[in-house]
């Protein structure tokens, strides 16, 4: 057991009472020598928050001192709550005369000075801040004669930054900026900051994107080392390299993507066997054999942990020489790749299977819309661009029902929500939203996907080797009771209360299909459940209703696919030993938890965008009329859902026809005078009002 492990059982015994650091000393019994490392790693643990220093210099655990260690999530009336790092408590409200300069994202200690009541929370005030995350803050510049200020973006933030004439960097009112903080706030006075760089105008083009991009600190170049890295590596396939793998070339294989994909990383082939069963193949590309652990391409990949997709513009995992080149499955070129090759009968089950480093020389660079005109509509354009591959499709569609069937009997949950498609012109204006609908050959390529992550996951699960799994674990009883009494205002109910499986979900998925209520209610289900995330320990994805499920498929753009293909090449080469197998029990739990948090980094980012231009996007049609689906009801108003996929307020204050309030227990919104009510999935006019593109909302209001 190492020294903090001992510590932390130390301090957790009922007897402990605070201790000064040399008593510790004294108690584990330490040597002089020994004496400055002991206190360093008593400093490091105060540091992360795991023991706590008192005002007389005395240390104890967090729990035994009534503290709540954790991350401050801020709003911009002030208040926060302290979301801990032990999931097994509750958040704490922190009103803003308890703030004491902490800002929203911070990691903090907090006291506890109220305790829980029934139906709310514990109240606490901040009383050390343990980590600042926000060194730089993106905002909007505001000049006044002798000084300026800024508006941060992010409206967590509640503070404006102010920003002394000698730091103002010649920035102009309306520019966006990045700030550095050289004062943080306090009671009495906002934090104080200097422009260290200016964006654009409002209204330059890229700006608003940039911002984000500056907001959520996404990595915009390559460092150096990295890019010389890359002009190393060989923009074609080695000879030697070739004929040590196993020869793909021969198969009709293929890759089916987006218009503008340009980072390619899975390819498709297809064969039916004598005895009626199909061959599928599933090529990927074998970045691993490009980015070596440890090197400086590597390092910066882990650090990014995915590409960041933002409309019109991606912030790639990887250099484009690789992901747009040597590691692109581009056609009529070998490329390296780690396949697996499946027999899959009738029924949908693989009863045999191998994984191979390949080589692959793809026969031709497939598009979405060309696949699903061809097996929707048999259309004829599409036949004679497809004339080559026709035949193999049509298997691969027979064969994508029959493993949506399989995965449909086990009780896997088909969100089939409809994405919003932004369109930009070019200056960067959204000038058409709508929904951009799943077709057959984004279907297909999904099954053919889903059915490979599941194999290599049983296949190193029984190899009983450390990996990487994507797990989801079940959705919590109180999250299902509040789901289902949500949805028993549309007369539907869930059976299973206590221990909920994933086949009543997806029973209730299908009986929504097709109604007004199907977009809400999945709405609503997803955010009931837990979310996904990448582990060392297997466990269940409750989504999915899979025993074994991991992320193998786009190395390219995920680095948890990149770590895995790393882990089986080793394994295929007999070069997993055990030595490397101890660093990898040390190594992969770390990877999986930041790579869970770049992810979540990059869908807040991704969804701050989207949100954006849909702000953008309405503020140029204000006065017009839409009808809508009432998809959120609070204290203050109801969200109204369009066709198009943008959300708006209606707030109470622009009902006016009557006072209306919000009755928790019956779920509806409520006239007071005319007894008129709105409930979740009502079909709504409305008329656009307002559209604030800084805090990317919308606002409607009802049309009689």
């Amino acid at each position: 057991m190492n020294i903090r492990s001992t510590i932390i059982d130390f301090m957790e015994e009922k007897i402990y009472k605070p201790m000064l650091k040399e008593e510790l000393a004294v108690q584990f019994d330490i040597d002089l020598k020994d004496l400055e490392d002991f206190y360093k790693v008593i400093e490091g643990m105060e540091k992360e928050g795991i023991i706590i220093k008192t005002r007389n210099e005395r240390y104890g655990l967090a729990d035994k001192m009534n503290l709540l260690v954790g991350v401050l999530e801020g709003n911009e009336k002030g208040f926060g709550f302290v979301v801990p790092d032990d999931k097994t408590k509750g958040d704490a409200f922190i009103s803003p005369e308890n703030m004491n300069g902490a800002l929203h994202g911070d990691r903090v200690v907090a006291r506890i000075i109220k305790r829980q009541e029934v139906g709310k929370r514990e109240e606490g005030e901040i009383i050390r801040i343990l980590e600042r995350v926000n060194k730089t803050i993106v905002g909007t510049f505001e000049s006044n004669k002798s000084f300026g200020f800024v508006v941060p973006d992010d409206h967590k933030i509640s503070y404006d930054i102010f920003i002394p004439k000698a730091y103002m960097k010649d920035a102009k009112t309306n520019q966006k900026v990045v700030v550095e903080i050289m004062k943080w706030p306090d009671q009495r006075r906002n934090p104080e900051g200097k422009v260290v760089e200016i964006l654009g105008f409002l209204d330059e083009k890229g700006t608003d994107i940039l911002s984000i991009i500056k907001q959520f600190k996404l990595p915009e170049e390559f460092p150096k080392k990295v890019q010389e890295q890359v002009l190393s590596i060989e923009q074609t396939v080695e000879e030697k390299e070739i004929e040590r793998r196993v020869d793909l070339r021969h198969l009709n294989t293929f890759t089916i993507d987006g218009i503008d994909a340009k980072d390619i990383d899975d390819a498709v082939s297809i064969e039916v066997l004598k005895n009626g069963n199909y061959k599928l193949g599933v090529h990927i590309a074998d970045v691993a054999h490009y980015v070596k652990e440890k090197s400086a391409l590597d390092k910066e990949a882990l650090k990014r942990g995915n590409s960041v997709y933002l409309i019109d513009r991606v912030i790639p995992m990887l250099p484009k020489e690789l992901s747009n080149g040597i590691c692109s499955l581009n056609p009529n070129v070998d490329r390296l790749t780690l396949s697996v090759i499946m027999e899959i009968d009738k029924n949908g089950s693989v009863i045999d299977h191998e994984i191979v480093e390949g080589v692959i020389n793809s026969k031709q660079r497939l598009v979405y819309d060309d696949v699903s005109n061809l097996l929707e509509n048999d259309d004829e354009q599409a036949k004679e661009k497809l004339s080559k591959v026709k035949d193999d499709l049509k298997l691969m569609e027979e064969l994508c029902h029959i493993l949506y069937a399989k995965r449909e009997r086990r009780g896997s949950i088909d969100f089939d929500f409809p994405e919003a498609k932004i369109i930009l012109d070019d200056k960067g204006v959204p000038v058409e939203i709508r929904k951009d609908d799943r077709r057959i050959s984004n279907r297909m390529i999904e099954e053919f996907m889903l059915v490979c992550n599941e194999t290599v996951a049983e296949h190193f699960h029984w190899a009983d080797v450390p990996f990487l799994y994507r797990i989801h674990e079940e959705p919590s009883e109180e999250k299902i009771s509040d789901f289902n009494k949500l949805i028993h205002n549309f007369g539907y109910i869930l059976k299973g209360k206590q221990e909920i499986h994933p086949k009543e979900l997806q029973l209730l998925t299908k009986e929504i299909k097709g109604k007004k209520e199907e977009t809400l209610i999945s709405t609503l289900l997803l955010r009931s459940l837990k979310k996904a995330r990448y582990s060392s320990e297997l466990d269940i994805h409750f989504g999915l209703a899979a025993k074994y499920y991991s992320h193998f498929t786009a190395p390219i753009r995920r680095y948890p696919d990149l770590v895995i293909h790393r882990i089986i090449k080793a394994y295929i080469n007999g070069k997993l030993t055990p030595d490397k197998q101890d660093r990898l029990e040390v190594l992969l739990p770390e990877i999986a938890d930041h790579t869970s948090k770049t992810e979540r980094k990059a869908e807040e980012a991704e969804r701050e965008v989207e949100d954006l231009k849909k702000a953008q996007y309405m503020s140029e049609r204000i006065g017009e009329v839409y009808e809508g689906i009432v998809s959120s009801l609070t204290h203050f108003g109801m969200f109204v859902q369009l066709d198009n996929t943008v959300e708006g307020l209606v707030h109470f204050s622009n009902m006016i026809d009557d006072y209306y309030h919000f009755d928790e227990d019956k779920y509806y919104i409520i006239g007071e005078r005319t007894n008129k009510q709105y409930r979740l999935g009502d079909t709504v006019k409305i008329q656009v009002i307002d559209a604030d593109v800084m805090k990317r909302n919308v606002d409607f209001q009802i049309v009689p």
